[in-house]
């Protein structure tokens, strides 16, 4: 699955059911697996119609490059290196965006709760990745 893929050659290439619904207006939205009960745990975005990044907010998946929810700031430096950005999350005191940029404009971001968890992280392009709310 390629980022800007059209929802139509993304669903060919998942070839699995889906949840929910199109935006008719060209904006933001989620679809999901039918095996995930929330966009929040597992969740593929699109605006302008094309597919521009997936969020992962459960265990059992892993990141490009091997993190996971569950694992330190630190766990993630030992992996990605001098690659992470990082930066104050912009709603919980003492938690951290991790942004480690990658090839063919491409990001992977990490969010941390204050104790320096990783509690959720996303792929995708700019700008859709440093959308902090998703699309709301």
């Amino acid at each position: 699955m390629r980022f800007g893929l059209d929802e139509k050659a993304f669903r060919q290439a998942w070839q699995g059911d889906l949840s929910g619904m199109s935006a008719t207006d060209g904006g933001c939205y989620y679809l999901t697996p039918k095996w995930i009960k929330s966009a929040s745990d597992f969740g593929f975005m699109f605006e302008g119609g094309h597919f521009v990044r997936y969020d992962v907010g459960q265990t059992n998946e892993t990141a490009p490059g091997g993190g996971k929810v569950g694992m330190t700031v630190d766990q993630i430096r030992t992996l990605y290196g001098n690659r992470i950005e990082e930066t104050p999350h912009k709603y919980e005191p003492g938690a951290l965006y991790l942004r480690i940029a990658g090839d063919n404009h491409g990001v992977l971001l990490f969010e941390t709760d204050a104790s320096g968890k990783i509690t959720r992280w996303r792929v995708g392009v700019p700008p859709q990745i440093d959308y902090v709310e998703g699309c709301s």
